[in-house]
């Protein structure tokens, strides 16, 4: 069944004097998914989150938030949208708790049982009245996310989410990103520079390039057929010409061979080798990953 779209991009774009930074961004977000946003340095993603959450207006196109047009129902769109663009802005001679009380009093109807309710969502119900200066930076990105999500927001935008944590703090933080999408419903967009991250962690990637997008899609429809057969052959050039007859190769620096990666073909082409006098010093899958197909997407740019 079709989830509900919850956040759609239509035909955006950004013109700033003469320059056509954003140009004609299309997509949307689904009930429950996690989506990550890349693009190399330059590329428009920034520009693309600032207008999504209001900060800049689009030159034309249009954004709508659970079915609310941001520029026509714009406290209307909001209400549904929360967001940490770059870092959180906490206040860290308060406690916790007092940073979200002071965020919650600019917001209709929002007490003190949902200061609780996102507080345990969080997880930080053990630490919530200590001063903010106290926390790690695991736990200020969390708090960060309690005051995203005090107006029950259906959509969170997280802008590098995981920016200068160590890896048990990476991974904790993605399983809390998993976690809002699976069990609260929520819409996660992500903006990171951490291409393994975003494989682990969402559901769809859009790639973008130059202002425009370059692909949408699942990321395990964008690196399917892409398995690699890295070999070792020892006489080399022998074993080379023999699986340069059989299919694409390619030479690497460190003394292999990558070959595509064929499940009813490899036995077939490891046996040639063997019958051939070559020995197969290693054979090795190798699985694909998302900073393959993004350099070769974006010509080789740097992520953002």
């Amino acid at each position: 069944m079709e989830k509900n779209i919850t956040l759609s991009v239509k035909n955006l774009r950004k013109v700033i004097g003469r320059k056509e930074i954003i140009k004609g961004l299309t997509f949307d977000l689904r009930e429950g998914e996690v989506f990550g946003f890349l693009g190399p340095n330059g590329a428009g993603k920034t520009t693309t989150i600032r207008m999504l959450v209001g900060l800049i207006k689009p030159t034309s196109g249009s954004i709508h938030i659970c079915g609310y047009n941001l520029e026509e129902n714009f406290q209307a769109a909001l209400k549904n949208l929360g967001c940490i663009v770059e870092n959180p802005e906490l206040y860290p001679f308060l406690s916790g708790y007092h940073n979200l009380l002071h965020f919650a009093r600019m917001l209709d109807g929002v007490g003190d049982e949902r200061i609780k309710e996102v507080t345990e969502l969080v997880g930080l119900t053990e630490r919530i009245h200590d001063k903010v200066k106290t926390y790690s930076l695991g736990m200020r990105q969390r708090l960060g996310i309690a005051q995203a999500l005090l107006g029950n927001p259906k959509v969170l935008i997280l802008d590098e989410p995981t920016n200068g944590l160590d890896p048990a703090g990476i991974r904790e933080m993605r399983e809390f990103i998993r976690f809002l999408a699976e069990h609260e419903g929520l819409s996660v967009l992500v903006s990171s520079h951490l291409l393994s991250e975003i494989q682990l962690l969402c559901d769809r990637v859009a790639i973008i390039a130059k202002g425009t997008i370059i692909r949408t899609d699942t990321v395990l429809r964008l690196l399917s057929n892409r398995e690699k057969m890295v070999w070792r052959l020892e006489p080399y050039e022998t074993g080379k010409q023999i699986l340069q007859a059989l299919t694409k190769i390619e030479e690497k620096d460190d003394g292999t061979i990558w070959t595509e990666y064929n499940k009813e073909k490899i036995p077939e082409w490891n046996k040639q080798l063997v019958d051939s006098g070559v020995s197969v010093l290693e054979m090795n899958r190798k699985m694909p990953v998302l900073e393959d197909l993004f350099l070769e997407l974006t010509g080789g740019e740097t992520i953002e």
